[in-house]
């Protein structure tokens, strides 16, 4: 479950100074456990005019606005699609999960084709970024000992475990943690409030949780049937994508 985008979700995000190949939400909401404060996470893909990349004055990259919009704080983050597809080549989770989140709120046959080529370009080795996150998040957990960064150590390693067993991505910890009787109570927890406290009893768990899903995932890895490398036709169907979206501009959806 997850708590409505608002409607104005699409408006705030082709606010941006580029046409948009997609936007799409990502964060608290796209992982289950949105708050009634949480921010709303918009995550998308732009795409520069040839003349931005092949003369001497070339366009951001990477594009950022932050915001506040009927009192929900905004942070909407798009790359260039050459920016966008290198990433999604390199074995980067965030972007598989933003190109691929099911919370879609702009667009297009290119974000289309986009999400065709995505499932062929996971590798077993997207794990690492999984146990990267997941590390960062604990560290984080274990410094402040707030609810927030519990979550989302527990999201993360769990992701990385179905992904690695399945080849599928699944980013709902509400779907993830069946297996972990305490979730839902930190759904439910972290609903009430952005930055809530973590409940009773809850810590002692998660010191015992998180090795064995971390040492789950590393064996995941190694036993994953995922390949070592991605789909090399997916590869150049990548490159062919991002040639002719450059120089052909969007095409009508």
């Amino acid at each position: 479950m997850t708590l409505d985008v608002p409607s104005w979700a699409a408006q705030a995000a082709r606010a941006l100074p580029r046409p948009l190949l997609f936007a799409t939400v990502s964060g608290a909401h796209l992982y289950g456990f949105a708050s009634v404060d949480s921010d709303l996470d918009l995550r998308a893909a732009h795409l520069l005019a040839p003349e931005e990349v092949v003369g001497l004055r070339t366009g951001p990259q990477t594009l950022q606005h932050t915001g506040v919009r009927d009192a929900v704080e905004l942070d909407v983050v798009s790359h260039d699609l050459l920016k966008f597809a290198t990433l999604l080549n390199s074995r980067n989770g965030y972007v598989l999960e933003q190109v691929l989140s099911p919370l879609v709120v702009v667009t297009t046959p290119v974000h289309a084709e986009l999400t065709s080529l995505a499932p062929r370009l996971i590798t077993r080795h997207h794990a690492h970024h999984y146990l990267g996150f997941a590390a960062g998040q604990m560290r984080l957990y274990t410094r402040t000992g707030q609810l927030k960064p519990a979550l989302y150590t527990l999201r993360v390693l769990l992701t990385g475990i179905h992904l690695m067993r399945t080849g599928r991505l699944e980013t709902d910890l509400g779907v993830l943690g069946t297996g972990l009787a305490y979730v839902p109570d930190l759904i439910a927890a972290k609903r009430e409030a952005e930055h809530g406290p973590l409940p009773e009893g809850v810590a002692q768990r998660l010191a015992v949780d998180v090795p064995r899903l971390r040492a789950e995932l590393e064996t995941a890895r190694d036993a994953s049937t995922l390949p070592e490398h991605a789909d090399p036709t997916a590869v150049t169907a990548l490159h062919d994508l991002v040639v002719r979206t450059r120089l052909g501009g969007i095409p009508a959806g």
